[in-house]
């Protein structure tokens, strides 16, 4: 039987995680990068489970809850950076979120466990996914099938889709260019990072005009956020940056002091819904962007749901 070739075009969460699920289908893989980690918008995440700026809600449901049960095995390999953790959501009473069916023990949350002065949230089981360990533990995954990342820019998708038996687009913002995707636009984002004074928990507050939220990792936490759609300067802005340290410490103030370890910038790829389906005019073209601020999130969900495509494309 003649083996399957698959190219996936972007290197960040979904592109490696994508390139995972058709290697364990039985492709044959390449990864193709304009950018590999640690230099992709995907290692700047906060990177907590939890669907956020990402529709169609009943979609990403279903690809949250299988992302979910993936992180719930990984948790328990601390090699992989998959670190289980209460997550508060402090906000206003609301219609249950879709993604919140997929959770066993989503509820509302205890008036100890919400800062000072607020009266209402949820809580639930999250998982933190470290970057710095989770994306260099991915590409590992995908060499020890066999698998070649590589950093090389493409500017051409029909040149590329001459390179293999399936091309998947996983490219974030960069397919806006490739795919001509006019509704890809950036949702641009800041975050600080700073030593852990010993957090353990995630705390996401809607309250406010902007989401604030605290993700503490094993060295360090990362403080949010900012939401600014259209905008592509990747330049840290000193004024955020004390905003958002403000925001987090009136929420937990332990936070005060804390030593400031950098300041991140990233553009979350948004467009009206996540793009995942096989193009109408070339089947063996699988197009897997526009997560949002969700692609961790989502990654093994619709990893998933191009290996099914994948496998309608290109049969064995």
């Amino acid at each position: 039987m003649t083996t399957r070739s698959a190219l996936i075009l972007g290197a960040g969460v979904s592109g490696l995680t994508t390139a995972v699920r058709l290697l364990d289908a039985g492709f044959s893989v390449r990864v193709w990068g304009k950018d590999l980690p640690p230099a992709t918008t995907s290692n700047v995440a906060a990177a907590f489970w939890y669907p956020y700026q990402v529709e169609p809600p009943d979609r990403v449901a279903r690809w949250a809850a299988d992302s979910f049960a993936v992180f719930e095995t990984l948790a328990a390999q601390p090699e992989t950076g998959v670190v289980r953790r209460l997550a508060i959501e402090i906000g206003p009473p609301r219609d249950r979120p879709a993604w919140s069916r997929v959770l066993a023990d989503y509820r509302d949350a205890a008036p100890d466990e919400l800062p000072p002065g607020r009266a209402r949230g949820s809580a639930f089981t999250s998982f933190v996914i470290e970057t710095p360990r989770y994306l260099p533990w991915l590409i590992g995954q995908i060499q020890a099938r066999g698998g070649v990342v590589e950093r090389r820019a493409v500017d051409d998708l029909d040149a590329a889709a001459r390179a293999a038996d399936l091309v998947v687009v996983c490219a974030g913002l960069g397919a806006a260019a490739l795919a001509r995707d006019a509704e890809l636009s950036p949702l641009r984002g800041q975050l600080v990072r700073v030593a852990n004074p010993g957090l353990t928990r995630v705390v996401v507050d809607e309250e406010g005009p902007e989401i604030t939220y605290i993700v503490p990792r094993r060295d360090d936490c990362v403080l949010g956020g900012s939401a600014e759609p259209g905008c592509y300067d990747t330049a840290a802005d000193p004024a955020l940056t004390r905003a958002i340290l403000a925001r987090c410490v009136a929420i937990e103030p332990r936070l005060r002091g804390a030593t400031l370890l950098g300041v991140d910038v990233g553009l979350r790829p948004c467009r009206t819904s996540v793009r995942l389906e096989r193009a109408a005019d070339a089947p063996a073209r699988i197009y897997n962007y526009g997560h949002g601020g969700a692609g961790v999130t989502l990654s093994w969900g619709c990893a998933a749901e191009v290996r099914e495509l994948a496998a309608r494309a290109c049969p064995p």
